[in-house]
């Protein structure tokens, strides 16, 4: 089985883990504290987890989730990461993270900065959507009756179909929203932002989506 590494431990990256336990994959995760801080967690989740500095994650992890506040994107370590499937998490919120102007603007996205900082690895948008909570609650079975859906970008094809696969084995169904430069469909203050959606109603929110500007 894979190993996935998470830089950063928060609420969304340790809900994450769980998930990925519990799914049998090794993980390694890290956080801006130092693995010392992440103990308890580690031994909550098991042999199969270790901490780990946010380079040894990004070495460790056969592909690894960026789950971290926006501000801090350029700490994401580049070169461990050249190559490599990306999940980024991220969502804009400029009373923590200050204002960004191509953001502000929208001459981008959340995921396409991470990109450029992160030239040669394979990001996909996903998992930004969905309150922490829900992550390790909302799973269901391939097939269930009105399984929630989750919605991903990026740019290869290959790429979102192993993070496809991944949210098939957490419990949820996708909706490919296409390249990158679309993640802004499902970023705050959108209709699917937050709720509970099955993939034909996540497909109408998306459809909805008003930029910010517009709104």
């Amino acid at each position: 089985m894979a190993t996935i590494g998470l830089i950063g431990a928060g609420h969304i990256g340790s809900q994450l883990a769980r998930l990925a336990v519990k799914s049998g994959y090794d993980v390694v995760i890290s956080n801006s504290r130092g693995p010392e801080t992440l103990q308890d967690l580690v031994k909550e989740l098991g042999s199969k987890a270790r901490a780990a500095t946010s380079v040894e994650t990004a070495k460790a992890g056969d592909f690894v989730v960026v789950t971290i506040p926006l501000k801090n994107y350029r700490d994401v370590p580049v070169a461990p990461l050249a190559g490599k499937l990306v999940i980024d998490t991220n969502n804009y919120y400029p009373q923590r993270d200050g204002h960004i102007r191509a953001l502000d603007d929208e001459t981008t996205t959340t995921a396409e900065l991470l990109q450029a900082h992160l030239p040669t690895s394979k990001v996909v948008k996903a998992f930004n959507h969905i309150y922490a909570a829900d992550l390790t609650t909302h799973g269901q079975p391939a097939g269930s009756k009105n399984r929630r859906a989750l919605a991903i970008a990026g740019n290869d094809a290959d790429a979102k179909a192993k993070v496809t696969h991944l949210m098939d084995q957490f419990g949820f169904d996708t909706v490919d929203m296409g390249p990158l430069e679309e993640g802004w469909r499902i970023q705050r203050d959108t209709p699917g932002y937050g709720p509970r959606r099955n993939a034909s109603e996540l497909r109408a929110n998306l459809a909805a989506a008003k930029r910010y500007r517009d709104m």
